[in-house]
């Protein structure tokens, strides 16, 4: 009886393994995949799929390499993390690292030689970043290229280029750059620079989004002629093609109007936590920063589908933002 009562007490493993690998993180994830095939003009499709799983995979193998590779440091700046804390073993963490790359790197080769080219070096820069460069001057970049190559991923998994996703990629690249190099004073506080950085580069970035969406091509500016903007790269297909076909829906916003809106969510979502932080660089409102900067992705992921005239998928990718402030609630996303 004691027993029992002593394992209904103690601290749950699955709750451990959410705070390793800062699942309501995930919902940032699926964007860059559907924004990097949008900005190809391309329909999503099984192989779009494949490469979300694939990020998400890479995504989670990055955070449990994270906490192996700082677990000393941890012990002394972060004691309640799982490793440091002993909930989970650090051996455990890092075959975890090791198989969700695999798996990740797997489901690339399934989605094609071009996915798989693009997943190899994503892998190899995440793996850079937590064992190498994380503390050097090029660990935000590295952060950077990280999620460019994953929107990249997607992109090149639908369609077999990337071209045209590049614009896209440094718009998100260099929203993660200011993010990241906020990131590493949160612990110990610092400079007011890298928080009213972060609020200039999401000041630009919003104005960006709001005021230069993409042009598709003119067959689907043809397709929306015949329906509404947006109505063509929405629609999910099989591998063998796209089938086009008039919206038999609601109307659907003009994509630069919903491209406005989404900045202004974006913007919305950063720059309060970025100017207190500003104010006063102290570790928990730089943390608070860093955690409105990661959520920030998901609204500024849908503006770049707006952009590139995929509003139906921009909205669902919208509506995943609720999702993650209510999961972050409970696992904390930095």
């Amino acid at each position: 009886m004691g027993m029992r009562q002593e394992r209904a007490e103690g601290p749950s493993p699955r709750l451990a393994w959410a705070e390793l690998l800062r699942l309501p993180a995930l919902f940032t994830v699926p964007g860059d995949a559907l924004a990097g095939a949008a900005a190809t003009a391309a329909h999503p499709n099984s192989r779009t799929l494949l490469a979300i799983g694939s990020s998400l995979c890479l995504y989670e193998a990055g955070m449990a390499l994270n906490d192996w590779a700082d677990r000393e440091e941890d012990a002394t700046e972060r004691p309640h993390r799982p490793l440091p804390s002993g909930r989970i073993r650090p051996a455990a963490a890092l075959t975890a690292a090791c198989a969700l790359t695999g798996a990740g790197l797997t489901l690339a080769a399934c989605a094609g030689r071009p996915a798989l080219a693009v997943a190899a070096p994503l892998a190899a820069t995440v793996w850079s970043y937590d064992l190498a460069l994380k503390h050097t001057p090029a660990g935000p970049a590295a952060m950077a290229t990280a999620r460019a190559l994953d929107l990249l991923l997607g992109a090149a998994a639908t369609t077999g280029h990337i071209r045209e996703s590049l614009p896209s990629a440094a718009l998100l690249g260099t929203h993660t750059l200011a993010v990241t190099a906020m990131s590493r004073q949160e612990t110990k506080g610092g400079s007011s620079l890298a928080p009213l950085a972060a609020l200039a580069t999401t000041a630009l970035l919003s104005r960006l989004l709001a005021h230069h969406p993409n042009h598709a091509p003119a067959d689907l500016r043809e397709a929306a002629a015949d329906g509404l903007p947006g109505s063509c790269p929405d629609t999910l297909t099989s591998a063998t093609g796209p089938r086009r076909g008039r919206w038999s829906g609601p109307p659907r916003p003009p994509a630069k109007t919903l491209s406005t809106a989404l900045a202004a969510a974006y913007a919305a979502t950063a720059v309060r936590p970025y100017f207190h932080a500003t104010l006063n660089p102290s570790p928990p409102l730089t943390q608070r920063a860093v955690g409105g900067g990661i959520r920030a992705t998901i609204p500024l992921q849908a503006a770049l589908l707006a952009r590139s005239g995929a509003a139906l998928t921009a909205l669902l990718v919208a509506g995943l933002a609720p999702l993650g402030r209510r999961f972050g609630r409970k696992v904390s996303v930095t």
